[in-house]
């Protein structure tokens, strides 16, 4: 093991922390770690409990199955521990049955080492080329958005389907949940923000969440026959998604953005097939 392994999974915690458009404020308010925390796990400084990477994937909606294999390897090389004996003090002479059982240990454990190093490599060549995580439950696809996305665990039931999501906040329910739910459309305005309709088939519901986004913007899903749904940007460059519609595809959803008073933008919105339009 060498710092390559600690590098490779400082340099993929910021990828996902990048295109899930999230900043060092939002990580520190959506997950048990702070900002100054996740600075130094971004930046390779030190390396991030298994918990900390499973909370970024939640947050960012990604599979975990690449990064925690990516985390089993780099672990050994952080928390390893190197045996000295203090200079000042004469270390005991062994006498010659504990050296050759010592002798013995030695080589039992480099097999054993050997052995794991290379059942941890497989898998994670595994991970790398099929994105299906340890045990198969982590496997991970792209929508037509090119979004990853991963199947749902069977056992996970949702707390709403259909007419009951009508209204209800797609993270409280379970549908916004890895696995869950797809991005069909993902589109960035002209002002940097970047708005997604999403659609989860287990929940039968779509949805729009907006990052990037400035305090005071607002974003807005609109669908035929139903109410539209609105959120607003309270805190800069959080994420903020709007309530729930029932719909069993996101084909005829469409997403808003009005930028805050003095943004220098106008309204634009995003449909299935459709180009930014300002209004």
């Amino acid at each position: 093991m060498n710092a390559l392994e600690c590098a490779r999974l400082a340099a993929e915690l910021r990828e996902v922390k990048e295109r899930a458009g999230l900043s060092l404020a939002a990580l520190a308010r959506h997950t048990p770690y702070s900002k100054s925390s996740w600075d130094r796990y971004l930046n390779g400084k030190q390396q991030p409990p298994k918990q900390a990477v499973e909370s970024l994937c939640e947050v960012a909606q990604e599979p975990p199955g690449r990064l925690l294999a990516l985390w089993g390897l780099a672990d050994p090389a952080w928390s390893g521990r190197a045996w000295s004996t203090p200079a000042d003090v004469p270390a005991p002479r062994p006498s010659a049955a504990a050296v050759r059982r010592a002798r013995r240990g030695r080589r039992t454990a480099l097999v054993g080492g050997g052995a794991a190093a290379a059942v941890a490599a497989v898998t994670l060549a595994v991970v790398l080329s099929t994105g299906v995580g340890p045990g198969g439950t982590g496997g991970s696809g792209r929508d037509a958005a090119g979004v990853k996305s991963s199947a749902p665990a069977a056992q996970f039931e949702p707390g709403c389907r259909a007419r009951s999501c009508e209204g209800k906040d797609p993270k409280k329910m379970g549908c916004g949940r890895q696995g869950m739910a797809v991005s069909p459309l993902v589109r960035t305005a002209p002002g940097g923000q970047r708005v997604e309709i999403r659609h989860s088939e287990r929940c039968g519901a779509v949805w729009a969440r907006g990052m990037n986004l400035r305090v005071g913007d607002r974003i807005e899903l609109s669908q035929p026959g139903a109410r539209t749904k609105r959120a607003l940007a309270r805190s800069a460059e959080d994420y903020v998604a709007t309530p729930m519609t029932p719909a069993r595809d996101a084909g005829r959803a469409e997403v808003c953005l009005d930028p805050a008073a003095g943004g220098g933008d106008g309204r634009v919105c995003f449909g299935d097939e459709k180009k930014a339009t300002a209004q």
